[in-house]
């Protein structure tokens, strides 16, 4: 079994009212309960939003250096993520299009390695 990371950047989401947020909630749950019968959930989560909540750490300099906000200045950061566990791409490839089918927005899928 292979591990791949299905994620989307927040910025992906787009613009929509609380009402069609609230309409993602159960088909998005329902894909995780899903994942989770099949047996190939490890972890599934959304990430605070509020950039001011998100820190960064850097010890390349030999000295551990954490500060306040993200690691470089950029327009997209990482929404959610779930790591799934499966035999091979096509049924990551199958899971992702699950996930982004309930969330209502494009997900990305990597290996993990």
């Amino acid at each position: 079994m292979t591990q791949y990371a299905i994620y989307f950047h927040q910025q992906w989401v787009g613009d929509h009212p609380e009402e069609w947020f609230m309409g993602r909630v159960e088909p998005s749950r329902a894909v995780v309960a899903e994942m989770e019968a099949a047996g190939v959930l490890v972890f599934a989560g959304g990430l605070v939003e509020d950039m001011a909540q998100a820190f960064s750490a850097d010890g390349t300099s030999g000295e551990m250096i954490v500060s306040d906000g993200p690691y470089t200045e950029t327009t997209e950061y990482l929404g959610g993520i779930t790591i799934i566990d499966v035999p091979d791409l096509e049924t990551a490839k199958m899971w992702a299009a699950k996930v982004a089918e309930g969330c209502g927005w494009p997900q990305e899928v990597r290996e993990v390695k």
